[in-house]
């Protein structure tokens, strides 16, 4: 799973450290968590702790988008068969040509490649295809909605008045900003025909069970993928604050937020609308699993695993800091845990971009450890789609050599040039998209 792993596992620490992110990855894909989930026994489709009756419908449609879509229309296909009558999905992940090895076979299932961090025509297309097949769904239709992460790009349907480029612009600003995903999703949702609820109430009366695969801290189906089968409790007035705080410029945006604020337009849909009655969404995978995956591979390894947090957030720099005086105490101590000992944290942070190098949370997160890590520490830290930001790695490896040049990390660090000092010094983890996406993952090991 990861290139030129080899070169990167330099000690034993190292190389524990990659097993235990190439482990927490692998336990998010969708194969797995589909097949640990879903299962069809006779007419009946359990997901999770939840039961459907297939004779009950004439149709079983397939709905959604997001970084691990392909992955489960695929798995869903694998499971269900024949009885899937039709759907669409959104991701950025390239089909195989199906008549190579390997192909991936989603059977009825159309897949639509659009773009992710920003929104593209591409995906606005599939989000139309999608509120197509959801607008003919009646009483006799199961929706199997799926919900994961990166759909908020992937599935743009702006409402009337804002066009495509007004919603790449806000996007970009809000991401470059360090606004929490929180936030820039409460503006998303205001400006969207499929977001906040939307898409469970274009499909009523059918009957919408969501596959959720969480990439928020806290794991609030609001916010996942901006929430397309979930009630939202944000208003206009909350997305306008976004825009105030970060001092956002997005003319159309605003317009249609004002309007909105003074009622000529609806809220998006709270939990006492009808529509939800019939629906229920089942978190599958989060960030817990790919840590609880990477606790196992600690523990097999005859190191203690100290689970800190699934729910690490701030500014990248910061969060990392954290990180190393947990190392030092641990050291120093032996508490709150005794080396040999591997710390493992998740969530997602932010970055203030203020400068105009390469890189990305994880990476930032990584380098503004390293020049603080003690030694006999070492620090992994990645995105588990792959992508790290704008980069095209999914994160870094790094010790306290990897610092040891604290005049230059610094630098490095405010122009937001973590790729590159990492880069150089051969410590970027790169994966490929991974076909999930269930946030950063955070390995510390301590010898």
């Amino acid at each position: 799973m990861i290139d030129d792993r080899r070169s990167l596992a330099r000690t034993s620490a190292h190389d524990l450290a990659l097993d235990c992110v190439e482990a927490g990855i692998e336990a998010a894909t969708p194969e797995r968590v589909i097949h640990g989930h879903v299962s069809l026994e006779g007419d009946v489709l359990r997901i999770a702790d939840g039961e459907y009756d297939l004779t009950a419908f004439e149709d079983v449609v397939v709905l959604g988008g997001g970084k691990a879509a392909l992955g489960v229309a695929a798995a869903l296909e694998a499971v269900l068969g024949d009885r899937l009558t039709g759907g669409v999905v959104v991701t950025d992940d390239q089909p195989a040509d199906e008549t190579a090895p390997g192909a991936v076979d989603t059977g009825p299932i159309d897949v639509v490649v659009g773009d992710h961090p920003v929104p593209s025509e591409r995906g606005l297309e599939g989000t139309r295809q999608i509120l197509d097949h959801a607008a003919a769904a009646d009483e006799g239709t199961l929706v199997l909605g799926v919900i994961t992460g990166g759909a908020s790009a992937l599935l743009p349907a702006p409402v009337s008045g804002i066009g495509l480029s007004s919603l790449r612009t806000v996007t970009e600003l809000l991401l470059e900003c360090g606004a929490t995903i929180d936030e820039i999703n409460a503006v998303r949702k205001h400006c969207s025909r499929s977001k906040g609820g939307q898409l469970a109430t274009t499909a009523a009366p059918a009957t919408v069970a969501g596959l959720v695969f969480s990439d928020v801290v806290g794991d609030d189906l609001s916010v996942i993928a901006s929430g397309p089968t979930a009630p939202d409790g944000s208003t206009y007035a909350d997305a306008l604050a976004v825009l105030d705080r970060y001092d956002v410029e997005a003319p159309d945006v605003r317009l249609h937020l004002e309007h909105g604020d003074v009622g000529d337009f609806p809220e998006t849909p709270a939990a006492d609308h009808p529509a939800f009655d019939r629906v229920e969404n089942y978190v599958l995978a989060s960030g817990r699993t790919a840590i609880d995956a990477a606790r196992e591979v600690a523990r097999d390894a005859d190191y203690e695993p100290l689970v800190l947090s699934s729910t690490v957030r701030g500014e990248a720099s910061d969060a990392a800091l954290t990180h190393v005086a947990i190392a030092e105490e641990a050291l120093a101590r032996a508490d709150p845990v005794e080396p040999p000992a591997v710390v493992l944290s998740g969530g997602e942070c932010t970055v203030t971009v203020e400068g105009d190098g390469s890189g990305g949370p994880n990476q930032e997160f990584a380098l503004a450890a390293a020049v603080e890590l003690p030694d006999d520490a070492v620090l992994a830290s990645v995105d588990t789609d792959g992508v790290d930001g704008f980069s095209e790695v999914a994160g870094a490896i790094v010790d306290a050599s990897t610092g040891e040049d604290r005049a230059t990390a610094r630098d490095a660090l405010a122009r937001n040039d973590a790729g590159t000092y990492l880069t150089e010094r051969g410590a970027t983890i790169r994966t490929g998209p991974t076909g999930t996406n269930v946030n950063d993952l955070h390995v510390l090991v301590i010898e």
